[in-house]
């Protein structure tokens, strides 16, 4: 075994294969570019080297430098994640060249399977059942046509070098044939430097159901299947294993052909062998056909390692450092089912735009396995993929599994960047697929049922009101005095919604919301407030947006009257304390100019820090107070004068 490897990647399968190696008793290296100098996966690893700029051509796949780092940090291996340099036959070659291991398939099997249809025309050779289609080098538009006729529509258009959807193009009669060749062939131009398409039958409804195979470089082993029907443009959204209406004879068939897929290339490590599969009338062992192989780890396979019981980082290393196969066919078996979510910082309403943002608040529950790279505190980058986490969860049952799915992602809390959190659970709770009616149209026909945005519920306001108030603790703290209820008021926003919200605090364990013209009552049990005998949602507070955590969660930001406070009044040379308080900082220094709207000092009070502001510019005369006084409402903080003209 090895003593030290290093991963060429980031993120979470950075991590995640920095886990299974510290289980070994492994050490590890990371690597890291300017963007990624306080990441999560720099913090786990053993050690950590710096090696260029946030875009990945100049960090993540500088080939050179990687190894070059390997080698000085005295790494025997180098593990290349997914994504980045993970199949490139040319950095394998450079790898073993220095004299070190890749841990992962040799660079001839990775070519063999880098272009599609060559490697189709492989797998027929081996006996592996492939779309009906045309993959051969003639690129002449009439001929393809011809051969678009002799296939039957409707049919696809594949670029051979493509990936993630570009260059394919679906056409459903001739007519359309000829723009659509047109428009495959430049966005495959555009992609990936090569021109060239493939002609496949389309299946009318499809699922895209992959079997996970691993070999020793002669014998290959399968761990039965995953379906990865659940996608939007092509990208795998939710994963599973195994696969819903699956049967004995299926599974042999498939599997036995992923067998037959990998050891037709040697293949040595962890592999995935794609197949298209006709789900119009249940599953048929005449009825799936190769599309691809990805000769790498896949982002999806933690729901087999959860039903196998198999930690599959734990066999790469094994195998890369010369071991046999750890099991035989046999040995493996199926236990239970699993579902992987993949959580992403993404804008939905505008399209799944890809968002950034800092995590101010990121919390997963404990009964799922959440796979990720990043924790509160750390930037989504708009250098790089925009996963948050995997949601990963097992059960006894496909029913029990999905059940556990819907109450991870409604647990799951993330601040400080939209995300596809109630997306993911629209899609766990969408009827059909709750059924295991799956195929790769699902998500495209009820999206917009799947992407609709409900109103806000009146206890996310509370919530939130609750807590940019101060009165969210029960007890005497909470606002109640001897002689009368209290009474406060914020006024927060959501969207384009903005409420006036009051509260009376009745007592310790009882409060009255004011929501404009409405009024609601809530009480706390001893364990948590309640508005209608339910538990009001959480919430994470930063720089005054309040998240409303829960099935959808909430953004509301607080327009704080004591900010305003802080610079209301006749006399503006004058900054006051709206209110007693801890002076939690100053940032005014007398001698200082400052500019209207700047911050001079934050005053802690009622639980919550406010914000005192400069109403006019100016110059600092004089600091009256310093961090850590206790202070009176009304007390002189700060003293402006006019700025010399």
């Amino acid at each position: 075994m090895f003593d030290k490897i290093l991963i060429a990647n980031r993120g979470e399968i950075a991590c995640r294969v920095m886990e299974t190696a510290r289980a070994m008793g492994v050490r590890t290296v990371a690597v890291y570019s300017d963007a990624d100098a306080a990441a999560k996966h720099v913090q786990m690893a053993d050690e950590a080297v710096h090696i260029g700029g946030p875009a990945p051509a100049d960090s993540y796949l500088k080939g050179d430098v990687i190894i070059r780092v390997a080698q000085e940090s005295g790494a025997q291996a180098i593990h290349p994640g997914y994504g980045f340099l993970s199949e490139n036959p040319g950095f394998v070659d450079a790898v073993e060249a220095a004299g070190l291991t890749f841990i992962g398939p040799s660079a001839d099997a990775i070519r063999k399977m880098g272009l599609k249809d060559a490697a189709k025309a492989l797998m027929e050779e081996a006996g592996v059942p492939v779309v009906p289609g045309y993959h051969g080098a003639n690129q002449d538009a009439e001929f393809l046509a011809g051969e678009a006729e002799k296939i039957g529509y409707p049919v696809l258009i594949k670029a051979v070098a493509g990936g993630g959807g570009k260059g394919m193009r679906l056409v459903e009669q001739p007519s359309d044939f000829a723009d659509a060749l047109k428009s495959a062939q430049g966005e495959a131009t555009t992609a990936f430097g090569n021109p060239d398409v493939l002609i496949e039958k389309y299946i009318q409804q499809p699922r895209h159901i992959e079997v996970q195979v691993f070999g020793d470089g002669t014998r290959a082993v399968h761990l039965f299947e995953r379906d990865c029907s659940l996608q939007r443009r092509h990208q795998k959204v939710v994963e599973e294993a195994p696969a819903p209406g699956m049967t004995a004879e299926m599974r042999e068939a498939m599997g036995q052909a992923g067998v037959r897929a990998a050891e037709a290339i040697g293949y040595k490590g962890a592999g995935t062998v794609e197949f298209i599969v006709d789900g119009s009338d249940g599953l048929r062992t005449d009825g799936f056909w190769f599309m691809e192989m990805n000769t790498r780890l896949q982002v999806e396979h933690p729901v087999t390692e959860l039903i196998t019981g198999v930690d599959l980082v734990d066999w790469q290393l094994r195998v890369a450092s010369g071991e046999s196969l750890p099991a035989q066919q046999d040995d493996l078996t199926i236990t239970g089912h699993a579902f992987e979510a993949r959580l992403y910082a993404e804008d939905v309403p505008k399209g799944f735009l890809p968002a950034t943002g800092t995590l101010t608040h990121l919390s997963f529950p404990a009964e799922c396995r959440a796979d990720s790279g990043v924790r509160a505190g750390d930037t989504i980058s708009p250098w790089y993929d925009p996963m948050i986490s995997k949601v990963i969860v097992h059960g006894a049952t496909r029913e029990v599994a999905l059940s556990k799915l819907r109450r991870a992602l409604e647990r799951t809390e993330v601040a400080g960047t939209v995300t596809n959190l109630a997306f993911l659970g629209a899609l766990a709770a969408h009827e059909g697929f709750g059924r295991g009616e799956v195929d790769t149209g699902l998500i495209a026909r009820d999206l917009e049922a799947l992407t609709a945005v409900g109103e806000v519920p009146v206890a996310h306001w509370i919530a939130a009101a609750q807590r940019a108030l101060g009165v969210h603790q029960p007890g005497e703290d909470s606002g109640f005095t001897l002689w009368a209820p209290l009474h406060r008021a914020v006024q927060l926003t959501h969207g384009e919604a903005c409420l006036d919200i009051s509260v009376e605090v009745l007592g310790p364990q009882a409060q009255r919301w004011q929501l404009d013209d409405s009024s609601y009552e809530v009480t706390f049990d001893g364990a948590v407030w309640r508005h209608s005998g339910d538990p009001l949602p959480n919430v994470a507070e930063a720089d005054g947006r309040l998240t409303v955590f829960g099935r959808i969660s909430s953004i509301f930001d607080c327009i704080d009257p004591l900010d305003r406070a802080g610079t209301a009044g006749g006399d503006t040379n004058v900054i006051e304390a709206p209110m007693p308080g801890l002076v939690k900082a100053v940032f005014a220094e007398a001698g200082a100019d400052v500019k209207e709207g700047d911050r001079l000092a934050i005053l802690e009070a009622m639980k919550m820090e406010h914000s005192l502001l400069a109403a006019r510019d100016g110059v600092v005369a004089e600091v009256l107070a310093s961090a850590g006084d206790q202070v009176e409402a009304g007390a002189a903080l700060v003293r402006l004068e006019e700025a010399d003209s």
